[in-house]
């Protein structure tokens, strides 16, 4: 584990950030979609952007990037 810098902590939380708006809109968007095939391409990119984001808090995680002593 090494120490990251101010520059890549603010990147890390901004892709954090990004990543879980663009769930946010593609879950909303599934709601809407009518068309069945379009409804899997969402499903998929879904399941992607959460791929995406457990990995990005995965990598906080193991790497203290963010102190959560105490958070529940």
């Amino acid at each position: 584990m090494r120490q990251l810098a101010p520059s890549e902590m603010l990147s890390i939380r901004e892709l954090l950030q990004m990543e879980s708006n663009a769930l946010t809109k593609a879950r909303a968007t599934r709601a809407i979609v009518q068309d069945r095939d379009l409804q899997k391409q969402v499903d998929a990119a879904i399941l992607a952007a959460e791929g995406r984001v457990k990995g990005i808090q995965q990598f906080i995680t193991e790497n203290n990037v963010v102190d959560v002593t105490g958070v529940h």
